[in-house]
């Protein structure tokens, strides 16, 4: 009969405003703080989604 490996938890990403290890309470963040500055840059218009420029004569 074959045993099962035990399970190995995966190593937990850094958070990606600072870089300190992440919390399991705020994932994918270290703390509420990381996670307000994150949301306040995509608010703000800092993130931007690339996308096809459309041509004003497709618009019509």
């Amino acid at each position: 009969m074959p045993t099962e490996s035990p399970k190995t938890a995966a190593t937990p990403k850094p958070c990606p405003e600072c870089g300190k290890p992440a919390n399991p309470a705020t994932l994918p963040f270290c703390s509420p703080r990381c996670r307000d500055v994150d949301l306040n840059r995509w608010l703000s218009g800092s993130y931007v989604i690339p996308g096809k420029e459309t041509d004003p004569e497709d618009a019509e």
